[in-house]
């Protein structure tokens, strides 16, 4: 077993010659998929999978440590495009995919080969994503899918989808769900993004006519999606609370923007940049605790994302946020519009403010089930509005 101390040599050794792996490589993704492949060919790429996954089996302290250095790194940096992947969707093969399942779909994903996305909401299940009605039909050795999926990131580009589906309609709806894994690049499957009031377009509409998937590409067993559904969110939340996905603005970069509009010398600027500070250390420092819900550092992360935009709203545009002109983003001045209206977008991300509340109250503070009337009857006898 190696040491934490060992462990850390052994990842700076390899960040040293990250920048060269990624000299001339312009493009975020093939830069991303770059590192990913590297890491995991030095065997630094899934250090809390099995060993017979490929992986190490260390335990959390040793991601932490990689993180750290990588968060430390000045000579080289990438995103986190493909961090459906690697922080939701393949967490959660690991833990419950058959073994056929894990070969097939693990070290792809790992390396960064298959981009991933997650196909939950649809139009008329958001917040009640038990209420999902996208049908999967087992016909000879494939499923047969029909369907609306929507608010899906990243799906313009993905490879791979995570798919919800309803495959009994005759049990309660939470029992009659599977979860399966949805190869998006055939005839149907089409994808139309939705353009959000940043210009950008990284949510999307996915709409499937008779699309169809192995018939064992199966995450868990049939009609338990449910709790493999949960399972996942529970990666995505404790991913967006501990840094992953959607970054909200730089708490260095505002602080930056003051001292050079001389805002830094205004007490209640200062105050407000102390708080964001305090509030990054605070997300830092949760993440590391074992055991804490993963709902509590997403809504902490949800919270920082709205005070660095009032921030920025303060700093960069003193006369009011209100932007007419080139695409935002494409400029230094009109990054800060891209952040303040980019922000509403955190509190939506792995379920909303409301359904975290929800979730606390219930799973951490014993508070009684909202009342729901739907639960224990066969979803085909629910009144569908």
């Amino acid at each position: 077993m190696v040491s934490e101390s060992e462990f850390r040599e052994e990842v700076l050794s390899f960040f040293q010659r990250v920048p060269q792996l990624l000299d001339g490589i312009e493009d975020p993704f093939e830069r991303e998929r770059t590192f990913l492949a590297a890491s995991y060919d030095s065997n630094l790429g899934a250090l809390n999978y099995p060993v017979e996954d490929g992986g190490r089996g260390l335990g959390q302290s040793f991601i932490d440590i990689f993180r750290q250095e990588l968060r430390n790194q000045n000579s080289f940096s990438v995103g986190n495009g493909l961090g459906i992947g690697i922080d939701m969707c393949l967490p959660t093969i690991r833990d419950h995919g058959s073994e056929e399942i894990r070969k097939r779909f693990l070290k792809p994903g790992l390396r960064g080969e298959e981009i991933w996305c997650q196909l939950y909401s649809e139009p008329g299940a958001g917040s009640d994503l038990a209420g999902l009605t996208t049908r999967a039909e087992l016909d000879g050795d494939e499923w047969v899918v029909s369907g609306q999926k929507v608010w899906t990131s990243g799906a313009s580009v993905a490879d791979l989808g995570i798919l919800l589906a309803r495959t009994n309609w005759d049990v309660p709806k939470h029992q009659g769900i599977s979860m399966l894994v949805l190869p998006m690049n055939q005839d149907g499957v089409e994808v139309r993004p939705l353009k959000q009031m940043t210009g950008t377009a990284s949510f999307n509409e996915v709409f499937m006519d008779n699309a169809k998937i192995p018939a064992n590409w199966v995450v868990g067993t049939q009609g338990n999606g449910w709790r493999m559904a949960v399972a996942l969110l529970s990666h995505e939340r404790s991913s967006l609370g501990s840094g992953g996905g959607r970054q909200p603005l730089s708490t260095t970069d505002l602080i930056d923007l003051a001292q050079q509009s001389k805002a830094h010398t205004d007490p209640l600027t200062r105050q407000l940049l102390a708080e964001l500070f305090s509030g990054n250390e605070i997300i830092k420092w949760l993440s590391l605790r074992a055991g804490i819900h993963p709902s509590i550092g997403k809504l902490w992360r949800t919270k920082q994302g709205r005070a660095a935009s009032r921030v920025a709203t303060k700093l960069a545009f003193s006369g009011g946020a209100a932007w007419e002109g080139e695409q935002l983003g494409s400029s230094e001045t009109n990054r800060w519009a891209y952040g303040i209206c980019d922000a509403p977008a955190h509190s939506l991300g792995g379920g909303t403010d409301e359904i975290q509340k929800n979730t606390l109250g219930e799973k951490v503070l014993g508070l009684p089930r909202e009342p729901a009337v739907d639960i224990d009857i066969p979803f085909s006898e629910v009144k569908k509005n």
